[in-house]
């Protein structure tokens, strides 16, 4: 069984369990799905907003596929999220790559 059906047997029995989503769009990504991954991102922030980590990542995947103004508005709520939860590393690394686009 590979690394992508392990996670989704997980997810089976925790649906919504943002480390598994994560963890599993991180795979999508490494197999090329770029539209599984997106999808997953964006349910986890969806539902779970405060889920630092996954802004950068939703970002990345966003400047990749070319539209930077979305990923600019991530990193940007990213940023608010992160302030907000005293995270500084994560606001530092969301804040990074947010000024690496805008400037």
């Amino acid at each position: 069984m590979n690394r992508i059906e392990q996670v989704k047997e997980m997810l089976e029995v925790s649906p919504h369990n943002n480390f598994l989503r994560h963890a599993l769009a991180l795979e999508y990504i490494k197999d090329g799905n770029d539209t599984g991954a997106r999808q997953l991102f964006e349910a986890v922030l969806t539902d779970s907003p405060e889920y630092v980590g996954t802004y950068y990542h939703l970002g990345k995947l966003l400047e990749r596929l070319g539209e930077t103004t979305l990923a600019i508005t991530w990193y940007e709520k990213g940023m608010k999220e992160a302030k907000q939860a005293g995270n500084r590393h994560a606001y530092n690394e969301l804040q990074t790559a947010y000024e690496d686009l805008i400037y």
